[in-house]
């Protein structure tokens, strides 16, 4: 991994901080707070790391540790961890089942339509392609005040996605409301900013270089 790439991991995670501590207080507000704006999202009872509906991007025959990433595509410091994340899987496919799940903070114009379009594209078995997608092009849509509907449209027609579907489904309350499954989840789990990543089912605090990321899996897998 080069130095480059683990000082952006280091400046992501120290800029994820602040986002935590506003996008937790922004989450959890009432909607009345922001005058119709906010997500009145609330933490789930029973709160799981995983569920059998939440989305793999690994499925080991024999899975000995399972990695979950809560995430926001529009988040930066989710970008900078993306080829991190790839390299792992790369090397640990085989036998770390990785997970995605989704949690969009609502200081970003285009989290909660981000997530929803990689949901309505599940719903064609293209998850992977466009979680894919979104990542390696959020230099040219995320921190926009403008909404990218058209733009993430447009990524739907370059998987191949059928578009009367792809379109009825990122306005079907169901594809919302599975977003809103994985928040809630998080939320009763302690999630307060993205990424937050969940190792053998415990939180961990955010590596700060694929080295120590490596370590980390290195030793759950010799326990």
């Amino acid at each position: 991994m080069k130095k480059l790439t683990k000082h952006l991991i280091i400046a992501a995670v120290l800029l994820a901080g602040f986002a935590a501590a506003l996008g937790s207080y922004l989450l959890l507000r009432p909607d009345n707070a922001s005058g119709g704006g906010g997500m009145d999202v609330q933490p789930a009872a029973e709160a799981m790391p995983v569920r059998d509906s939440s989305h793999r991007l690994t499925n080991p025959k024999k899975s000995e540790l399972t990695l979950v990433e809560f995430l926001d595509f529009e988040c930066e410091a989710c970008g900078a961890y993306y080829p991190v994340i790839e390299k792992l899987r790369e090397e640990y496919g085989d036998r770390v089942t990785f997970v995605a799940r989704y949690f969009p903070m609502p200081g970003h114009r285009n989290g909660e339509l981000s997530a929803r379009t990689a949901e309505a594209a599940a719903r064609q078995g293209k998850f992977e392609e466009m979680y894919t997608k979104l990542f390696t092009t959020q230099k040219e849509w995320g921190e926009s005040q403008d909404g990218k509907q058209d733009v993430f449209r447009g990524y739907a027609k370059d998987l191949g996605l059928d578009m009367n579907k792809f379109d009825a489904a990122l306005a079907d309350p169901d594809v919302a409301g599975r977003v809103q499954d994985d928040q809630r989840d998080g939320l009763g789990l302690g999630v307060q900013g993205t990424p937050t990543f969940f190792l053998g089912g415990e939180k961990i605090s955010n590596p700060g270089s694929y080295e120590e990321f490596k370590g980390l899996i290195e030793d759950r897998l010799a326990d």
